[in-house]
């Protein structure tokens, strides 16, 4: 029997048992998972292996035809990376102290902080959550049942068929907030600990590929993808707890025993529904680093495309220009001018090649008849 069924078994109890459990669930995956990939009798243990050796490999290769050098510089970056591939991917116990509290425990400290919190923030919040939504239920239940009574007094019954057949009468807007406020909470929260959770699981067969260059991108992707679901938590429990505080005053004034106040009533729906907004905004601001990153390599090979088709246009432009000269000189060479265009269209002449007669100016000693040993003689 696992020592999670007990939380899975009351998760329908509230917002808080359900993060709970799942947390518990997360945990436990990841370490059979773990276990399955590169414990003992891992699945992946014989490609850790050729990994491993392929990677040595390479750097003897690299010794023997001179790409690489046995120095400081750089044997320190590859022993580095080789350690702590191994240790995070053959070692639960420092995969779990490392990667899992860093990526589970970081944001969760850091909203306490914010918040001014003891112990865990996201459970305080749950708990905080808990108990507006179970307000808003119980003001919902109690409310009909005593406009169901005060009707029943005054004899006015198709009035509360038509109350209660309204849509947007003050129990419904109630029931909505309450369903919007669990959906805006448990439906974010909950998928990003289940994405987080799926990401750790995975995690040592991305770390493994972190040995090569040539499939490091995909490490540097799993990171990201890390980063962006722990901090999902982070922006929620921050951002909610201000929703919270502003239903509180509220939630004071609901009397079901009068029957409910419409105001009040919609008041609610109207924060439940700010509340919703704000999850979707701190999903969105959480994914922005990832979008960041898919529009950065774009714009770089954009002005790459750029460069090549200005130098191209240059290389084009520097073709020599044969002119004709004028009938003056009939028996002179054509000048040859050089041109070059830069990427404002504007051209330059940079070198004009001299014509036949001028070219001979100058050029009379290659011409000079070789001096006699006599006349060296004489001087």
């Amino acid at each position: 029997m696992s020592a999670c069924d007990a939380l899975v078994d009351n998760a329908s109890q509230g917002v808080s048992v359900a993060l709970r459990a799942v947390d518990c669930m997360a945990n436990e995956t990841a370490a059979s998972t773990f276990a399955r990939l590169f414990g003992g009798q891992g699945a992946l243990l014989p490609a850790l292996t050729i990994l491993l050796t392929l990677y040595i490999v390479i750097f003897a290769i690299g010794l023997l035809t001179g790409r690489s050098s046995i120095s400081l510089s750089s044997l320190t970056p590859r022993m580095l990376t080789l350690g702590l591939v191994l240790t995070f991917a053959t070692s639960w116990a420092a995969y779990q102290s490392v990667v899992w509290n860093l990526a589970t425990g970081a944001p969760d400290e850091l909203a306490g902080v914010l918040l001014g919190a003891k112990g865990s923030a996201t459970q305080v919040f749950g708990d905080r959550i808990d108990l507006v939504m179970g307000a808003i239920a119980d003001a919902a239940s109690q409310g009909q049942q005593g406009a169901g009574q005060s009707q029943a007094a005054e004899g006015a019954a198709q009035q509360a068929v038509a109350a209660q057949a309204s849509t947007f009468s003050p129990r419904n807007l109630l029931w909505l907030s309450d369903m919007i406020l669990l959906l805006g909470t448990v439906g974010v929260l909950l998928t990003a600990r289940i994405a987080l959770a799926v990401l750790l699981a995975i995690g040592p067969a991305f770390i493994v590929l972190a040995l090569f260059n040539g499939t490091r991108g995909l490490f540097v992707g799993w990171v990201r993808g890390l980063v962006m679901m722990a901090l999902v938590p982070l922006f929620v429990v921050v951002g909610g707890a201000i929703t919270l505080q502003l239903t509180l005053p509220l939630i004071a004034r609901l009397t079901p025993a009068q029957g409910i106040d419409g105001r009040v009533a919609l008041g609610l729906f109207l924060i439940a529904s700010v509340h919703a907004a704000l999850m979707s905004l701190a999903m969105k601001v959480a994914t922005m680093p990832a979008l960041i990153a898919q529009n950065a390599p774009q714009s770089a090979y954009a002005n790459t495309n750029a460069g090549h088709a200005s130098s191209r246009m240059a290389a084009i432009a520097a073709i020599p220009v044969m002119m004709e000269s004028g009938a003056s000189e009939p028996a002179s060479m054509p000048e040859r001018r050089l041109v070059i265009q830069n990427s404002t269209n504007a051209a330059e002449p940079v070198r004009s090649t001299p014509n036949a007669g001028e070219r001979t100016r100058g050029v009379g000693s290659a011409f000079r008849s070789p001096t006699s040993p006599s006349s060296e003689i004489m001087r």
